[in-house]
């Protein structure tokens, strides 16, 4: 299982959103190129990255900070406000290692089957949920399509993960919705990712010990930034679980 921190960008700044409202926002790095090569110090493998600004827009916003971020050395994966083939294929070229496709997955399926096999392992989706239903637009709008429906849609088509993010509790330091993700990754071959909320230690044992059900690894923010989760002691749960599905 790997643990993906996460860096939200806005303005060029790493920040957090609470319940994925821009209105309520922290700022937590100024430097996002130095807190990437801190996580990398740490022994992370991989920093997930989100364009807030991008996301909102419709196009890539942060694109400095972004390659600050890369530039630091650590495997990237980076959505927000990507939405077309050229949008992919830029920022794969600028060093990204995947590409997280949200609002595209939802609202232009064919794009994401067409760059999942274009860039064959590079392509993640983003199952970005409010009540089982899966929101786009930088979480402004909410749809009518479920969770798992959703998910079904890309199976059999060479995506590397699905990012479930349950936004009710993102940044929310409630605790992650451990139940919800492990029923995900019963119901695909897909590899999941578990996002929003992460409050603590726990929160990462948790979802180790339902690794085997298909759990790739835990995106967290808010937790490492307020000191509420050791970083040292979340890889190595997370390594101790990749020790025991082998």
């Amino acid at each position: 299982m790997n643990i993906y921190p996460a860096i939200d960008l806005k303005n060029g700044q790493g920040v957090r959103l609470l319940h994925g409202d821009f209105r309520q926002t922290t700022v937590y790095a100024t430097d996002v190129g130095a807190q990437a090569a801190e996580f990398i110090t740490a022994g992370c493998k991989w920093i997930h990255v989100v364009d807030l600004d991008g996301a909102i827009q419709g196009k890539p916003v942060n694109i400095a900070a972004v390659e600050q971020i890369v530039k630091a050395g650590s495997k990237v994966q980076l959505g927000g406000g990507i939405r077309n083939l050229k949008m992919i294929e830029k920022w794969i070229s600028h060093g990204v290692d995947r590409i997280i496709l949200g609002t595209a997955a939802l609202k232009n399926p064919n794009l994401l089957k067409q760059a999942a096999k274009l860039f064959e392992g590079r392509i993640v989706v983003g199952a970005d949920a409010k009540e089982g239903m899966i929101a786009a637009e930088g979480w402004l709008e909410l749809s009518t399509v479920p969770v798992i429906d959703l998910v079904k849609r890309f199976e059999d088509c060479g995506v590397a993960a699905i990012i479930f993010t349950d936004i009710g509790r993102d940044g929310a330091l409630t605790g992650i919705n451990v139940n919800a993700t492990a029923e995900l990754a019963r119901e695909t071959d897909i590899p999941i990712i578990a996002s929003g909320g992460v409050r603590d230690i726990e929160d990462i044992k948790a979802c180790s010990q339902l690794a085997h059900f298909g759990i790739d690894g835990v995106i967290t923010g808010r937790a490492l930034y307020d000191g509420r989760l050791s970083l040292r002691d979340a890889l190595k749960i997370a390594a101790r679980s990749n020790i025991s599905e082998g």
